[in-house]
């Protein structure tokens, strides 16, 4: 049998496209074998989100083709589409497949000899048609991630995903549950819906919160959760689900980018500060217990001292549990190329760092909240402490010690206190108390 390793840089999309593409290939007769393993085919599911993704993709083509020079080398994913010029010029890629045909990359490999010039298949437009997706991912982890939707509208001035994946799109609803219950078969028992623009999922009439409908009837699935989704995309019905007795988890990823008005307009984004914090009250007060995160840019063009201060100021006073924080990379084709008054590097570095910790500051309080209660953790795997981790619905991190495996249990826990990033309990033999009790 050929050996096959891949390898994902990037977001939750792009690792369950490389989960469907490693069950094709085992389907096809690969062996599929650890990334860093020999194997003859390396099949890199690449990144261009920032300059630093795509640095790593090319560091990475180059390391593998150091360590593994006779493999065949495939390079697909988001840099396969926006940088084929620039790959096509690397030394030790023998394929780059881009967007349109990403998922069908195992039919391409009819030989896996190399080749003195890499083979390329691209084209400039993606299909706007509805979808299906062959196989069932393949995941090691016990959550696994069920892509849902493609492709964005939205046009951000900073964002080159509608240039790297296309325009909006949806995964037939059939088609969803048919995966989602191959998963469960192979053991999952938390699914996360993914997308690029998840909120805008609209196919054969159905929305986001049918399509969640229908998975909550798939038998053996206890947990589905929303991957980040964009707050104007959230609909009334899918937080009242959320606030239900459902297997939705009570969690929402809403990226914010930045609490100044003139900076929000700048990047087209489709909200005001006013807005977005009434979503946020209007959310929690709706969902008892919700996790909620964020996404922030730092050192957008004109992000001023003054335009910094109200994101900081909006992400101190909004009830979030935790931020990633992000430094804005210019991307060659987006509108925000143009703008002038770039942010000097070290200030930017300064802002990350104020805002990063004021994250963990808050991280912190969220899981202080809960000492003291029994909630419901489903455990994942062994820290290097030897506490054994895994997360509430409303995604606490808790970890436990426990000489027994608990991957892939749920149990309730009883928490006892909560340091940076992790809430510590003991396994509780009474009743579950459902968090809020």
């Amino acid at each position: 049998m050929p050996r096959a390793s891949l390898h994902t840089i990037g977001c939750r999309l792009n690792q369950a496209e490389t989960a469907l593409l490693g069950d094709q290939l085992r389907s096809r007769g690969y062996d599929l074998v650890e990334f860093g393993r020999p194997a003859d085919l390396v099949v890199l599911n690449t990144c261009s989100v920032t300059d630093n993704a795509e640095a790593d993709c090319r560091n990475l083509i180059r390391k593998v083709r150091r360590a593994a020079p006779d493999a065949f080398v495939a390079v697909t994913g988001c840099y396969a589409q926006t940088g084929a010029d620039v790959l096509q010029r690397m030394e030790g890629i023998d394929l780059i497949v881009g967007t349109q045909h990403k998922m069908d990359l195992p039919r391409y490999l009819t030989s896996l000899e190399r080749r003195p010039a890499p083979e390329v298949l691209h084209t400039r437009t993606v299909s706007r048609d509805d979808f299906t997706i062959e196989g069932v991912g393949e995941y090691e982890s016990t959550r696994a991630n069920l892509k849902v939707q493609d492709g964005c509208n939205f046009m951000c001035s900073f964002c080159i995903i509608p240039f790297s994946r296309g325009h909006e799109r949806s995964r037939r609803p059939d088609d969803i549950i048919r995966e989602a219950a191959g998963l469960v078969a192979r053991g999952h028992r938390e699914l996360v819906v993914t997308g690029v623009n998840v909120g805008r999922y609209e196919c054969e009439g159905r929305s986001l919160d049918d399509v969640i409908g229908m998975l909550e009837s798939v038998p053996g699935l206890d947990r589905i959760r929303i991957s980040s989704i964009e707050p104007t995309t959230i609909s009334d019905p899918l937080l009242e689900r959320m606030a239900g007795p459902s297997k939705l988890c009570r969690y929402l990823h809403v990226p914010l980018q930045s609490g100044d008005d003139g900076i929000l307009d700048a990047m087209n984004r489709r909200y005001r500060t006013k807005e977005y914090a009434a979503f946020i009250e209007k959310a929690v007060r709706l969902v008892p217990d919700l996790g909620l995160g964020t996404d922030i840019m730092v050192g957008f063009p004109g992000e001023t001292d003054a335009a910094f201060a109200n994101t900081r100021v909006l992400a101190a006073d909004l009830p979030f549990s935790y931020f990633h924080v992000f430094s804005y990379s210019p991307r060659h084709g987006t509108a925000a190329l143009r703008l002038p008054e770039s942010v000097p590097a070290v200030t930017i570095k300064a802002r990350s760092e104020e805002l990063c910790a004021l994250s963990r500051a808050k991280r912190l309080s969220f899981y202080h909240r809960y000492v003291g209660r029994t909630v419901s953790v489903l455990f994942e795997t062994r820290n290097r402490s030897g506490l054994f981790t895994g997360l509430t619905d409303n995604y606490i991190r808790v970890g436990v010690p426990a000489e027994a495996d608990l991957n892939n249990q749920i149990r309730p826990v009883r928490l006892t206190g909560a340091m940076d990033g992790l809430a510590l309990g003991a396994a509780a033999e009474s009743t579950l108390r459902q968090i809020g009790a």
